[in-house]
């Protein structure tokens, strides 16, 4: 078990209840002979954003499709709010690279596709209400009724965080959702990510091959090598929040970079 380390050791603030847990966690491909995972333990408590980096080929994503229910781990344990993860679930939201909008649909009928899907066409109809809450907390109140042609690449990616949410998931795990997207919108989708994560409360776990993007919006940073992917540190970020854009520039903040860096050796990136 990797313990957490902080790299400014400050006060501790209660610990939150464990939502998400995995313990011993390996799996492989090619009847065993290809280990993708192994001896991974990890805690993710209410609130918390927890963030995993490093090179391709070291698992990150192979353990994001185990925690959503998408891959079966080979051994292990994998609960969430007590109970085993063993397929998709409607208490976990999930956020990828693209945002995957139906083109045919409008907005809000984006929003509520997964309770359409799980539930019919009067539920989904029923959560509209709820959908327009969202698009408004993330700014976007006026383009219920737009279709995705009509939307910016921030703007789709806006409105599948409000798919993600509208079924209130006890976990939101991200799969670089704004890689796609120009410098300066991506900042400011951090910062968005940012602020709804901390007015819902939301336990979030991010991958990411920025070590700048995990330090500016984690708690904590998994950091993993290859072969067989491990994880060989647990950083705890001691910033204050909210998080700006400006702490990219502060001594302290690099000092987090530049260790991470180290960690991942001649595989870092930025």
């Amino acid at each position: 078990m990797v313990e957490p380390r902080p790299l400014h050791p400050g006060t501790a603030a209660p610990a939150a209840r464990p939502v998400y847990e995995i313990e011993r966690l390996s799996k492989t491909y090619a009847r065993n002979l290809l280990v993708a995972l192994t001896d991974v333990n990890l805690t993710l408590r209410q609130g918390e954003f927890v963030s995993v980096i490093g090179s391709s080929g070291c698992g990150k994503s192979t353990l994001l499709k185990i925690m959503a229910g998408l891959h079966p781990p080979t051994t292990g344990r994998v609960m969430l709010e007590g109970r085993p993860v063993t397929g998709p679930r409607p208490d976990i939201g999930m956020m990828f690279q693209q945002a995957t909008l139906l083109p045919w649909k409008t907005t809000i009928e984006n929003i509520v596709l997964p309770i359409e899907i799980r539930e019919g066409r009067a539920a989904a109809k029923a959560a509209q209400g709820r959908a327009l809450d969202l698009l408004r907390l993330v700014g976007l109140g006026d383009f219920g009724n737009v279709y995705p042609g009509e939307l910016s690449g921030g703007m789709a990616q806006r409105a599948s965080i409000c798919r993600m949410l509208i079924a209130d998931p006890a976990v939101l795990l991200l799969d670089e959702p704004f890689s796609a997207l120009d410098e300066l919108t991506r900042d400011f989708m951090n910062m968005e990510l940012q602020r709804i994560c901390r007015e819902r409360g939301a336990t979030a776990f991010l991958v990411t091959h920025s070590i700048a993007e995990a330090v500016l919006l984690s708690d904590r940073i998994l950091v993993m090598k290859p072969r067989p992917g491990r994880i060989v540190e647990d950083v705890m970020i001691d910033l204050p929040r909210p998080r700006t854009l400006e702490m990219v520039n502060t001594p302290q903040f690099g000092e987090i970079v530049e260790h991470i860096r180290n960690l991942l050796g001649q595989e870092a990136f930025s």
